[in-house]
């Protein structure tokens, strides 16, 4: 429920199915030369706390300096990540009743990056001023990119890609893109991994036909019991939508306990 290690949950997947990842403990110390030597990485690389919290202290970083900086920085075990360079993202809600052999997609949550789109006039910060929601990402933006920048027109740039509520990203229900095979593909992998039966997947992947027939995708994370129906975010749902489907998410945990009690 809380304090879990995501490389512990990684080293339960099928390592086709994850970005290749090391966990850097905070009480060792290391050859960040030879690290990356030794697993065949290159920049740009993703760093991110083992243990995190709604995408805090992730992060895109460029070269050696920024790495020796975010070690310094974070204090704490953290993860050195393969970029993952699929272009799309979902949030896939997952459940199965364990006393059945198929389970079901609850729910799929689109993710929108924050995204910008030159007019060939205005800067990249009076971009981000027009929309409420990334407007409050400029001052952690600030430190991070040229807000000066004048953009090509209709040139799109993505500001953050990361598929994080607290990093301007707009969640979307998804629910019509939910099919038996979809669920027949999820069956099959989510069967390989041994005592999960309730949780929220975010994949990557390149194009949706792809992912339905389970290929040319990548799990960033799997989040367990906590796990939070992530479409109620949707902005056209309300509030007693959301309350419904958090209702109906924990019957659903419910019932996996009372059948592994059983069992």
């Amino acid at each position: 429920m809380i304090g879990d290690g995501k490389k512990s949950i990684y080293d339960l997947l099928p390592e086709n199915l994850y970005s290749k990842t090391i966990l850097i403990s905070e009480s060792e110390p290391y050859d960040f030369h030879q690290i990356l030597q030794q697993n065949n990485f290159t920049f740009p690389l993703i760093v991110k706390p083992d243990v995190g919290l709604r995408g805090i202290g992730v992060k895109l970083i460029a070269d050696y300096e920024s790495l020796f900086a975010y070690r310094d920085s974070i204090k704490k075990d953290f993860l050195i990540q393969e970029q993952c360079n699929y272009p799309n993202e979902i949030g896939l809600f997952y459940c199965r009743i364990p006393d059945k052999s198929n389970g079901k997609i609850t729910g799929i949550t689109i993710k929108k990056f924050l995204e910008v789109k030159g007019d060939g006039l205005q800067t990249i910060y009076d971009l981000l001023l027009q929309n409420p929601r990334f407007e409050m990402q400029i001052p952690k933006l600030k430190s991070q990119l040229n807000l000066e920048e004048i953009l090509p027109l209709n040139e799109e740039r993505c500001l953050v890609p990361f598929g994080n509520h607290n990093r301007g990203t707009e969640f979307l229900d998804g629910r019509h893109l939910i099919t038996p095979q979809l669920e027949k593909t999820f069956d099959g992998i989510l069967s390989k991994i041994e005592g999960f039966y309730y949780g929220r997947l975010d994949i990557r992947y390149d194009n949706f036909a792809d992912l339905v027939a389970g290929k040319n995708f990548m799990i960033i994370e799997i989040n367990g019991a906590k796990s939070e129906p992530t479409h109620i975010y949707d902005p056209s749902h309300s509030f007693w939508y959301a309350q419904k489907e958090i209702f109906r998410h924990q019957m659903l945990f419910y019932r996996v306990v009372l059948e592994r009690y059983k069992q």
